[in-house]
């Protein structure tokens, strides 16, 4: 039945979705205003950004040192920015930055912008809360807008952020991350242990299409990690 109902909203809302996202949109999420150009991810379609914000309603943002890799729209980085957070947002996709660039205009807060692959151009530092809504499609980009969907044949999206990721965090940092069923799971907690930490499922939330895990990523125990 699932897989039924799968199908036959894929072969009828899907289209239609994509046909809508060929242009660039604007969306209203309570006071918050956004642009969003048909390259970049469009938070008010899928569950992804929408559980995250949740998650981060639940926890203590002013002043605290905020990234969003790959922030997209910047939905969830202008309402940290909004809470009192001083933010630094990247994304690959320079469509994305530019965005990013006017979106926080728009809703009058200020946030530190990098076009950047994963932490490539982020000065190193330590942030007190990272939020990361990956790709989750094993198959190679081949244009800009790929990159909010695919993290390459073998996971390499992956590789490298838990490579990065120790650079810009220390025991206390709280490090979100939002997977579905439709990824390799597996794979990414692999690669997580490989880099010395561990994933724990925080929050689950099942939708006609997919089921949804929202995973703290966390130093291994012993504290070690390459």
């Amino acid at each position: 039945m699932k897989a039924a109902i799968k199908y036959i909203v894929g072969t009828t809302w899907q289209p239609l979705l994509v046909k809508y996202l060929s242009k660039t949109r604007t969306y209203h999420y309570k006071n918050i205003r956004l642009r969003i150009p048909a390259s970049v991810f469009h938070p008010g379609f899928f569950f992804s950004t929408h559980l995250l914000l949740k998650q981060l309603k639940s926890l203590p943002l002013k002043n605290k040192r905020f990234l969003e890799p790959g922030a997209g729209s910047g939905l969830l980085s202008i309402y940290a920015a909004q809470q009192g957070s001083s933010v630094t947002a990247t994304d690959i996709n320079p469509l994305a930055v530019e965005c990013i660039r006017q979106n926080s205009l728009v809703n009058n807060v200020s946030i530190h912008v990098f076009e950047s692959d994963l932490f490539d151009k982020i000065p190193r530092q330590v942030f007190d809360v990272i939020v990361i809504n990956p790709p989750y499609y094993k198959k190679e980009p081949a244009s800009f807008a790929d990159y909010a969907w695919n993290c390459g044949e073998h996971g390499e999206y992956f590789q490298k952020l838990f490579s990065q990721l120790p650079n810009y965090i220390d025991g206390d940092t709280k490090t979100l991350m939002i997977l579905c069923d439709g990824c390799d799971i597996d794979m990414v907690k692999s690669l997580a242990g490989e880099n010395g930490f561990w994933m724990e499922a925080i929050f689950t939330r099942q939708n006609v299409l997919e089921k949804n895990f929202i995973y703290e990523v966390q130093i291994n125990k012993n504290g070690s990690h390459k």
